[in-house]
């Protein structure tokens, strides 16, 4: 039964060594793609079967329960989708794709351990793990489509990685100061006696930090739009789509260790949201190349993000969970779309989508509707998500930053739907056909369904989403 309570770790563990085994030969990137997609498809089934399980390894230091099963789920299933849609994996030289897969595992690995990390330093270890395997897969990319800023983007990765790392671990030392023990479930009750205490905000505020740079929540940013540009298309999808996921549970875990008394932190989380939101709008709307403008507005969406967080209430933390998730799936349907109509792994102009309903109608769906998601328009995830955000912001009195929300969402409305425009409202020219495998429309006619599914019925996964906070609170 142990054995079980690891499980997914094991697989992903087992998996990167039998990997690295295959980058030490002569094993073809064909071989490595087929044993890492078995490996994330199984990893699925594996999460799926562990989501009821309960308990604790390593001495406390590793807790397994249904918030962080069902976190290992939806990542688990981020990360087989990358796989499925990345068959060609344009961007990367052939000689080097075994190493590529191995360290997308890595990262995997790391962010499915962090998820269960109840204890300051196994969760450093975790998230290093996790991030030191993206910083090697940015600079992983070819010259071949001329651009050479990949170097660049890996260094400015790693120099504010290292900032964000600091800063966290500064932020970890005053909480053991304060409170003696590196486990969270012995810090909270003394940390919720000293919410008063300078100190124990501006701790909690610095660990936060760490997150708040994978989350890319300002001023934690500026590594995104050079980073999203630099990597290839498919190393981006998952740099956009899977970390974020592992970095909202994280901060709802932390988030939980203040309380009502705790109004510096619920400050802090309000001005980070607000200046998120109006700096990674503004700044989107002045983009062309479409890596770019995701990752502007994923800067934005981490402030709508923050909207569940300051109200510090289970439904809050709930909410959050569901509009990430929701997010996870707009992010990676608008990616698949970038990996596959760029034909040599190249970044895309917004007007290289020019006539896409005549070059692959599939694939112009697929986009308009990731987009109108992502501006919040119903029936779809996106705008069902920022409702229930909004209200539980307006419950808990935080009406001017609901304002400050909706003038945002109305902001981001125009350089979506300008995406949809070119795509739509365009002719293709001389831009060729848009050719899509079986396995890319399979995965892109789910991802359209769920998106959908989810805006319209979003109670059974809201639901979940609260019996999985109830679980750590």
């Amino acid at each position: 039964m142990k054995l079980m309570l690891f499980a997914p770790e094991l697989v992903l563990l087992l998996g990167s060594l039998f990997l690295f085994l295959l980058s030490t030969g002569k094993a073809g990137s064909k071989k490595a793609r087929a044993v890492t997609l078995g490996l994330a498809l199984f990893n699925v089934l594996v999460c799926l079967v562990c989501l009821p399980l309960a308990g604790s390894l390593f001495y406390e230091a590793y807790r397994i329960d249904f918030f962080s099963q069902l976190i290992k789920l939806v990542m688990a299933m981020g990360f087989a989708v990358v796989l499925l849609f990345s068959t060609e994996l344009k961007g990367i030289d052939d000689e080097i794709r075994p190493e590529y897969y191995l360290f997308l595992t890595l990262s995997m690995l790391g962010l499915t351990m962090l998820v269960s990390s109840v204890e300051l330093l196994t969760m450093f270890i975790a998230l290093e793990l996790s991030s030191y395997s993206l910083y090697i897969l940015v600079p992983m990319r070819d010259d071949r489509t001329g651009l050479r800023m990949q170097m660049e983007s890996a260094i400015k990765y790693i120099l504010f990685g290292v900032v964000a790392t600091g800063v966290m671990l500064f932020g970890m030392s005053y909480l053991f100061g304060l409170t003696g023990t590196t486990y969270l479930i012995y810090l909270l009750p003394i940390l919720h006696q000293m919410m008063g205490n300078p100190a124990a905000l501006v701790a909690i505020a610095m660990v936060l930090g760490g997150f708040f740079f994978k989350l890319a929540v300002f001023p934690f940013h500026s590594w995104v739009p050079d980073v999203y540009q630099g990597a290839s298309n498919e190393t981006t999808a998952f740099i956009a789509s899977v970390p974020k996921v592992a970095a909202v549970a994280m901060l709802i875990r932390l988030t939980a260790m203040a309380t009502a008394e705790g109004q510096g932190l619920v400050t802090l989380l309000i001005v980070l949201s607000v200046c998120s939101m109006f700096y990674g709008n503004l700044v989107a709307l002045q983009q062309t190349d479409m890596k770019r403008m995701l990752g502007f507005s994923g800067i934005a969406h981490a402030g709508y993000v923050l909207l569940g967080l300051v109200t510090m209430q289970e439904v809050g933390f709930a909410t959050s969970l569901y509009y990430i998730i929701g997010y996870l799936l707009m992010n990676l349907a608008a990616f698949l779309v970038i990996c596959k109509v760029s034909a040599k792994g190249e970044n895309l102009e917004v007007n290289d989508l020019s006539g896409l309903h005549q070059r692959s109608p599939l694939l112009a769906l697929t986009l308009a509707i990731s987009m109108f998601s992502m501006a919040g328009i119903p029936p779809f995830v996106g705008f069902m998500g920022k409702f229930m955000l909004l209200t539980g912001a307006f419950q808990t009195g935080h009406l001017s930053l609901v304002i400050l929300a909706a003038i945002n969402t109305a902001i981001s409305i125009y350089y979506y739907l300008s995406v949809v425009r070119v795509t739509y409202s365009t002719s293709p020219e001389d831009r060729p056909a848009v050719v899509v495998g079986g396995v890319a429309k399979a995965v892109s006619v789910a991802l359209v369904m769920i998106i959908i599914a989810m805006g319209l019925f979003p109670d059974p996964i809201l639901q979940l989403a609260t019996y999985a906070v109830r679980a750590i609170l």
